[in-house]
């Protein structure tokens, strides 16, 4: 149990710190978030609370409700990017990813709370 829980957010954090890398510092990012409307404050926004998200959520000590509000955070970010990339007509290869991902989420969080019971 403890290995799926570790693996699953072990992806989840790895993509948040890859995201808000590329938010900050990749010209095709940051293009490709000014084409779907998203204003720089919101990117730079976006960033920060990816990064707090992915530490909150490898910590094994961090308090429950502040993993479970990095929880609802990244799903809601997963959320509004796959409203996003579907209204602007992206690849149906990001549109899957997204939903992949957001798997991952609910497979992470599910295992989270089973490991505390």
């Amino acid at each position: 149990m403890k290995v799926i829980y570790w693996f699953s957010t072990a992806i989840i954090s790895a993509f948040l710190f890859l995201s808000s890398y590329s938010y900050l510092f990749s010209k095709s990012t940051i293009q490709g978030i000014r084409a779907l409307g998203f204003p720089d404050f919101f990117r730079i926004e976006l960033a920060v609370l990816k990064l707090i998200a992915a530490i909150v959520l490898l910590i094994p000590f961090a308090p429950l409700q502040l993993k479970e509000w990095s929880y609802a955070g990244v799903g809601l970010f997963l959320i509004t990017a796959l409203v996003a990339h579907i209204k602007h007509k992206d690849s149906i290869f990001i549109i899957i990813l997204l939903l992949i991902l957001m798997g991952i989420l609910i497979i992470s969080n599910i295992y989270m709370n089973k490991l505390l019971k």
